[in-house]
């Protein structure tokens, strides 16, 4: 055997090789890919001081349940101080006080945001008490009786546009002067999988939700400011919302998760991961547009 034959064998043998191992390790990849798809990583149960939005003020309506919950307990277990409202006063408290429990920094306190006044004097609140607001989540939000547009109440269009919607405006107007004055800020508006479907028997919610659509883009031009708007759209997240819904409707989770593009229920520390991502200083190039955390149900 020559050497030019033995070092052709040597080459093919050594690019045979590469080929399995890039093969080995293009399979292990995809392996992690998938469970990390299937397999939400748990929510950190201890506050780190210095974490990644140490010394950051937090806001956030709709704060005592559900995705509201989870992000609350997820910024303040990275550190900021957060500040959390809604209507239902012992489900609040009961939120604050696990996350002092965790050893997270957490101020309660009621609110409806249909009220202007009252969304006013929270944001004046939290200004008056840490003197600054770095983060506004808009979350708070209702989901009425699902119906055809002829069946939906008056009452229930109003009142679900007052919350989803009004209540966004208002947090956004009385935030905007506050992030305006110190210079920098964030609004992270809560949008939903609705706002970019019109599915035909919530059409109260679709609506509700394609206007937070709107305001987020509004807020763009805040750049200017050094202040980004953005939204988040989740699809089906395991919250007391969504249960009630689905008992409503004689749904499922394990019915309906098959049907997803990622055939299961979300969880909320996913999308308060994302709502954390939105906020952070790795996406200053996000701003007017809403983040996509359907699972792929968007494609």
């Amino acid at each position: 055997m020559t050497s030019e034959t033995d070092a052709t064998r040597r080459f093919f043998l050594t690019r045979g090789a590469l080929g399995l191992a890039a093969t080995a390790a293009t399979a292990a990849a995809a392996s992690t890919a998938k469970a990390n798809a299937l397999n939400p990583v748990a929510a950190p149960d201890r506050a780190d001081p210095q974490g990644a939005f140490a010394g950051k003020v937090v806001a956030i309506t709709g704060g005592n349940s559900g995705i509201g919950a989870a992000t609350a307990h997820a910024f303040a277990m990275a550190g900021a101080q957060v500040v959390i409202t809604a209507r239902r006063d012992a489900l609040g408290r009961q939120v604050e006080a696990e996350i002092r429990a965790k050893g997270g920094a957490a101020t309660w306190m009621v609110t409806d945001v249909r009220d202007p006044a009252q969304v006013e004097a929270f944001i004046a609140a939290t200004v008056s008490t840490y003197g600054r607001l770095d983060v506004l989540f808009n979350n708070a939000g209702i989901f009425m009786t699902p119906g055809l547009i002829e069946d939906i109440a008056l009452e229930n269009f109003d009142d679900m546009l007052r919350t989803n919607t009004y209540g966004v405006f208002y947090g956004m107007k009385y935030a905007i002067p506050v992030m305006k004055a110190q210079g920098s800020g964030v609004i992270v508006n809560m949008a939903s999988v609705a706002a970019h479907r019109g599915f035909p028997n919530t059409a109260h919610y679709n609506a509700s939700k394609h206007a937070v659509a709107g305001l987020t883009k509004a807020g763009a031009q805040l750049a200017r400011d050094n202040i980004r708007v953005v939204s988040i759209s989740p699809l089906a997240v395991d919250t007391p919302m969504l249960r009630e819904s689905f008992d409503y409707q004689g749904f499922t989770y394990e019915a309906a998760a098959p049907t997803f593009v990622t055939p299961r229920i979300m969880d909320p520390h996913e999308m308060a991961e994302g709502v954390m991502f939105l906020a952070s200083d790795a996406a200053t190039a996000f701003n007017g547009m809403d983040l996509d955390a359907t699972g792929g149900q968007l494609a």
